[in-house]
This record gives C-alpha cells, structure tokens and sequence, in this order.
C-alpha cells in the first residue's frame, strides 16, 4: 500500500471505519511454519517407522482365529432346549433354537463350566530375547497342576526352567509376592499373614511345589511336543478373569441363506488353543442338549407309568365287577343287544378317556408350574399338544425365578428391581396360564360335545330291562378305563422311544481345525500408519499451539487489512551488529529499503514546506525504532539534504554510541538551560548530516520533551535544516510521542516481523482512524530473507540476481535446489 501524496489532508469520513481485528488463526504463517520446520517431520517421520517396525517385529503379538460351523434343527420340544428366545415369547419369528444357542455359547454358566473342565485358568508362554510368545497347553511340555483346596496368588508370573532329567527349576519374581490370595474352591479372595519370598527350588515331575502362596505340581504332557523351550512362564487368572477374557473372544454368527447354520468364531493368541476349545465347547453343548430333551421325556415317562399303575388297579376293579354279573346275573349273553349304539357309545367314551387323560396331564404340568417344581415338568405330548409360545413361556419363566433368587440376596424386596422382576414373573406366568387356559377349554368343549352325544345314544338303550342295562353300565365302564390304559400306555412308548433314539440337535459340519491360518491381528499395517501418524501430528500439534497462541506480527498483508496504515517500506534482517547499514552497505538490499522508504515519506509531507520534521516511534523497545532513524537520517544526508537526526528518547539514550558522539551533553541539558544549542550538534562522517543526542536521563523527561523551550528548539531546528529526524520515545510505554507528533509534519511508525505484538497496534491504528494522528505511515522492520521478499515497497528484488552485495553469499534453499534439479532432469527428456 503506497501512500497516495497528501493522504492525511484526503481522508474522508470513511476512513473513520473501524480497523479489522488480527485473525486467531493464519493458514499462510501456519503452513509457512510447517515448511520452515520440515525436518521436524522427517525426523518424526523416521523415529515413528523404526518403533513400529520394533514393535510389529518384536513386541506385537499375533492373533489367530478359528472357526466351526453347526447346524441346529428346529425339531425340539422341551422347555430347556426349544424356542426359549424372549423375542419368541413376544410374537417375533426366526431362528429361535439359534438364537438361544447363541446365548448358550456366551453365558458364563457354560463358559466357566469349560475353564474349570479345562483348567483354563492356567496361562503358558515362553520369553525370547525381546518378545513373550503365548502358548497353547499342549504345546508346553509339562502341565502345571495346582492344588485347588490351597490357596494361590493370581497374576504371579512361575518360570520353569529345564534342568534335565524330568526337573525343573521354579524361579519366582523378587517382588510381588502376597498375601491377598484365590480359593479355587469358593472363587474369592482371602488374605493371609505376611510372609518372605519363597524361595526358587528346583523339583522333578509329580513332585509338589508348596509355599505359602502357591501349591502345585508339574505333569508331563502325554503327547510329545516338537518345540523346543529354554523357559515356561505360568499366570494364574481367577475363574471370573478367565471367563469374561474367553466370551470377549467368542464371536457367533448366522449363516445368510440358512439360518440354521451357526458359524462359531474364536480368536486368541495361539491357535491350537482356539481350535481346542471350539471343539470341546460344541462338544459339551451337544451332550447338554441331549441331556436336556432326555430329561422332559423321562419325566413323561415316570409320569405316565405312575398313571398306568393307578389305572390298571380301577382295570382291575372293573373287570370283576363286571365278571361278577356276568357269571350270578347271567347277562353276559343279552338277546337284541342294539350293537350299533353300544359301538358308538364305545368309540365316544374311548374319546372322552383319551380326553380327561390329557386334562389329567394339562393338571400336572399346571401344578408343576405353581410349585415351581420345574425339575419334574412333563413334557406337553403327554397332554396332547405341541405349543412353543408354551415352551417358551415355560423356560422364560424358570429363568426368571432362578434371577430372582439370585436378586434376592443383593436387593430388598420393594427395590425397583425386585418390583420389576416380579412384573417379568407375572407376565411370563400369565402368557403360560393363558395357553392352558385355552388347552383345557378346548378339551371341556369336546368332552361336553361327547357327553351329549353319549346321551343320545342312551336314549335307545332305555328299553332295556334294568339288570341289562347294569350290566351294559359296567361294560361301559370297563372299556372307558381300557382306552384309558391303552392311550397311557401309547404315550408312554412313545416317551420311551424319544429317551432311547434321541440325538442331539447340534449337528458338526465343519468342526475346527489347525490348518495353518495366518494371523488375523493385529492390523500392523493400521498400527505402523497410527505411530507415524501419531509421531506426525505431535510438531504439527506443536506449530497449531504455536500459531494459535503467537501474538506477533508475521503477516504484512494481515497488517495493513487490519490497521488500514499505508506501509512505507520493508526491511529486511540487518545481519551485522552495526547500525549504520547505509553507510557501511551501500550496495545492500537493506539500504536500498531505506531509500525506498526515504522517496515513500514525501507523499506524506507537504512539498510547499521548506523543513520536514519526521517522528520515528515504535510500540515498544527493540523493534527497530532507533535503527530506522540512524539509517533514513543518514539516507536523506547522502541525498545532500541538510539533515538532523534528535535522540528525544530521554529514557534510554542511544544514537551516540553508533556516530562515536560523548553523550555528557545533548538534549536534556539543552532543555535545562545548562549548554546551548551549538554545543549539542555534533557533525557525523555524512557532510550534510549531523546529530543531536539525549544527553543524560533527566529526571522529568516527559515534562522536557513537553516544554516550551523544546517547541522552541524545534523551530530554531527548521530554519537550519531541510529535515529534522526524531528518534522518539516507544508510544506503547510513554505518551511522549504522541504530543511530539502534533509538531512533527509527518511520523513513521515501525512494526518488527514476529515481535511486534498484535493487540500493540490497536491504540495507534484507532487514533490514526480517529484522526487524533495524521500523515502516518509504517515501515515493516527485520522482515526475515528466508521467507523471501516481494512486497514491492522499496523492497522486492530478494537474493540471488547478483543486484546486491548479499548475493555473493547466497545459497539456494534446499526445496529449490530440489525443483530445479527435478526440472533439469525433465527439460533433458
């Protein structure tokens, strides 16, 4: 932004617009930021690979999975095994019989069961150089067997060492030893009194090793193993660890196009495990399958012999009875017997005993649900029906008893959870009551209906004389119990026929199997990608922070959209400690900014005015302020204008020391009276430049530079010289400069790149926008040649054209060397 001429005496009222604010956020400097600091991330880069390749090499361990495919047949009937999925119970269809195979697999009961069977609780690795490998059981050459009845301490690493000759030397860690210690036996813990660490003691198989907390013995693996192990390192876990560690890994699915077909997934960290314990886990299932469906059809069985039993004695008692009329009444040859009705009444009442037969079951089953008794439950054949919703609602409703319970010593009776398994327990016993409700109206309705037509078929026996018609009464009711008996005993072989060809409903199609399967986990490749990223993000994470935090001034065009300032000129990085650029590096980029700068400050200057006063004044210290005005002072005295440069920051003189000037007097003792004016001109090297110094630190400075004698010594200054430069006090610390500015003709106010900080600029941007301050403009201080220059204001030819004295020395950034050779290498194809 070049000042137009004049541009104090243009502003209109739109220049009083508010300035802009500085943004939080920079995307330019933050993506200028990460460029700088590139090697941050090569390095990061590089250290992110070397420990994910460390740990994919040594440290990850491998993951394998199995898996087993079943089928599962929807033909059971029993109240343990069937449709007992609650989404059943509520009218929802499906795999049920899988569903509920599913819950199996993953209930603890069934899981514990199998740690306990399999012992494990008992984990085996081995330790290489670097990396602990797990190991299956039967890939240890011994078995550690504990001592369930003794205390053990859990989580408490036991190495084995080989010693030759079925020995084995027992090293326990140095520290960790407990006395908070597991009973197998009840699965809880109990604490014991303090005591030393055991001692390594090397003992032979079948031999017990005993210490306070532990007590084992090592067994030799019946089936010899291929591998050959320095060391044997055994964890106990508790059984709850174990359990919830195996059902983690368990995975149960259903097959897309039968859903029948269960697919059984089980991960761990050593294959022949996951295939063990797939197959002992279907295994188990199987038997408890069968076992379930056999317990329901022995119950029938028991039942229906006790009802036999009873029946056959009223058998019995009926057929002599009608014996005995047969033989003393002599009826058993009855002249025009209607055999037409008495077949019919026959076939009814056979009916009408299948019937209360099964009424007599439907009593049991009810009575069984009432007592809770569910161990004796009958199956529903031997009431003649087959009701899954009944099943179901059965099994949901033991279930939900047996919760109940276990609720029962943890909750009071009126918790809400108490409440609230109480309403499970009567709507599952409602849905059951329900089905037999309908069972037994449907069996009332058909005895009635036999009953009525038994009675129709009476009517034309009633011509009967009355010993005959007793002695067909006691026929009726011999051949009544008789169908009674024979439908018993019908059920009953059927029973017995279920309990002798029963088989499992779990079918094995394709069980597991150590095929050599590559490792499912973990994804190295995901983790190699996460550490790098992760090393990555953290200097990115770093200059975001940085960025965010920065408050510095690192953007010229950020600058002059906020503050609306025109800029002067930029200047770059004086690499010396010499102040005097001008005069020492003619020929350098820096002094060629000054003079962009010294043609710039005329089109804030009146050109009608014979003398030009310049205040030079910055936020604070060390932005450049002094360092601004030694060099335009000495700028505008080589372009043989008549120049004086005035150190008036009485605070913290300075000038003197650059021009070799004694600062005893200067300014200060001017302004008190004590030299006069010819004695604190100094002349410099520069002919037409000369210098006033500070002088030393009054103690009322700001009363001095405010004074009317210095007014005075401003307007003596103008008739002398063609400009009077001053150095002035920073505005951000003292308002010195401010009160200066109302006699100076213009003021330049210098911001140094990544110092200067942001929120200083608001106080003089709003009184330039306010107008409090006229004809002003900026000069952008230490601008950085590594970020390259291209501004254009006075400024912009950079490095490396041989136009400056910089360029001897100059070195192409390694990026561009890069491109460059990129492009030869093209440019030659």
């Amino acid at each position: 932004m070049i000042p137009e001429k004049y541009v104090s005496l243009a502003k209109n009222d739109s220049s009083k617009d508010k300035s802009g604010a500085f943004s939080l956020f920079d995307i330019e400097n933050f993506i200028r930021r990460i460029i700088r600091n590139w090697y941050w991330f090569v390095l990061m880069f590089f250290l992110g690979y070397t420990l994910s390749w460390v740990y994919s090499k040594y440290y990850a361990q491998n993951i394998y999975a199995s898996n087993l495919s079943l089928s599962v047949s929807n033909n059971t009937a029993s109240y343990f095994t069937p449709n007992q999925s609650i989404n059943f119970i509520w009218g929802q269809g499906g795999n049920q019989d899988g569903v509920y195979l599913k819950k199996m697999l993953l209930s603890r009961s069934h899981n514990e069961f199998l740690v306990k069977e399999l012992g494990l609780f008992v984990n085996f690795s081995t330790k290489g150089t670097l990396k602990s490998t797990y190991l299956d059981k039967s890939d240890s050459p011994v078995f550690l067997e504990i001592d369930r009845k003794h205390l053990q301490q859990v989580s408490y690493p036991i190495t084995l060492l080989p010693k030759g000759n079925d020995s084995y030397e027992v090293v326990l860690p140095e520290e960790g030893h407990s006395g908070n210690l597991y009973n197998y036996e009840i699965e809880g813990f109990q604490n014991i009194a303090e005591f030393p660490k055991p001692a390594n003691k090397t003992i032979k198989l079948n031999e017990w090793y005993t210490s306070p907390n532990l007590r084992f013995k090592l067994v030799a693996n019946p089936v010899p193993t291929s591998i050959k192990l320095d060391n044997i390192i055994v964890n106990l876990e508790t059984v709850n660890q174990t359990v919830n560690g195996i059902v983690s890994t368990i995975n149960v699915d259903f097959d897309k196009e039968i859903n029948t077909i269960m697919i059984i997934t089980k991960t761990g960290f050593n294959l022949n495990g996951t295939v063990n314990f797939l197959n002992k886990s279907v295994n188990e299932l199987q038997k408890k399958r069968l076992a379930d469906k056999n317990i329901i059809n022995k119950n029938t069985d028991v039942y229906l012999q006790n009802s036999l039993d009873g029946i056959r004695k009223k058998l019995d008692s009926s057929a002599l009875v009608l014996n005995y009329l047969k033989t003393s009444e002599k009826l058993y040859d009855i002249k025009d017997r209607d055999e037409k009705s008495l077949n019919k009444i026959k076939d009814l009442e056979a009916k009408k005993a299948d019937l209360l037969s099964k009424v007599n079951s439907l009593n049991s089953i009810r009575n069984t649900i009432d007592s809770q008794n569910f161990d004796r439950m009958i199956s529903t054949g031997a009431a003649g029906f087959e009701d899954g919703f009944f099943s179901a609602s059965v099994s949901e409703l033991k279930a939900l008893y047996l919760k109940r319970r276990e609720m029962a010593s943890i909750y009071k009776p009126n918790s809400e959870p108490m409440i609230e398994i109480n309403r499970l327990i009567s709507e599952a016993k409602q849905g059951s009551s329900n089905s037999l409700r309908s069972y037994y109206a449907r069996y009332y309705d058909e005895i009635g209906k036999i009953d009525s037509e038994v009675a129709a078929a009476n009517s034309d026996l009633v011509a009967y004389p009355e010993k005959e018609r007793k002695y067909l009464d006691a026929e009726r009711g011999y051949n009544m119990i008789e169908a009674t008996y024979n439908s018993l005993l019908g059920r009953q072989n059927e029973a017995q026929m279920k309990v002798a060809t029963n088989q499992s409903d779990i079918t094995v199609i394709d069980p597991a199997k150590n095929l050599g399967q590559l490792p499912v986990g973990p994804n190295k490749k995901g983790t190699e990608f996460g550490i790098i990223g992760g090393f990555l993000f953290l200097p990115l994470l770093f200059i975001f922070i940085g960025e965010v935090l920065d408050n510095k001034v690192r953007n010229i065009k950020e600058l002059l959209s906020v503050t609306k300032i025109p800029l002067l000129g930029v200047i770059g990085n004086n690499s010396t400690e010499n102040m005097l650029t001008v005069l020492q590096s003619p020929k350098s980029s820096v002094s060629e900014a000054f003079r962009g700068i010294r043609a710039n400050v005329r089109f804030l200057l009146n050109e009608n005015q014979k003398s030009k006063t310049i205040l030079i004044t910055s936020s604070i210290g060390g932005e450049g302020k002094t360092y601004v005005s030694i060099n335009l002072a000495s700028v505008l005295g080589l372009s043989d204008k008549k120049t004086i440069l005035l150190g008036m920051d009485l605070r913290k003189p300075k000038i003197f020391g650059d021009f070799n000037i004694d600062n005893k007097y200067g300014i200060s003792n001017y302004l008190t009276g004590e030299v006069s004016i010819d004695q604190i001109i100094n002349s410099t090297k520069i002919p037409n430049l000369d210098v006033a110094t500070s002088g030393p630190i009054p103690p009322n400075p700001s009363e001095l530079l405010m004074s009317e004698k210095n007014i005075e010594f401003l307007d003596k200054l103008k008739e002398m010289y063609d400009f009077i430069i001053i150095d002035s006090p920073p505005v951000g610390l003292v308002a010195d400069s401010y009160e200066l500015m109302k006699y100076s003709d213009a003021n330049i106010y210098v911001v140094r790149h990544e110092y200067t900080e942001k929120y200083m600029l608001k106080m003089i941007t709003e009184k330039y926008h306010n107008q409090e301050v006229g004809n002003l403009g900026l000069v952008y201080n230490d601008y950085s040649t590594r970020q390259g220059y291209g501004y254009g204001y006075g400024y912009g030819y950079g490095y490396g054209y041989g136009y400056f004295d910089e360029d001897k020395n100059y070195k192409e950034p390694l990026l561009i060397r890069l491109r460059n050779k990129i492009q030869q290498i093209l440019r030659k194809k």
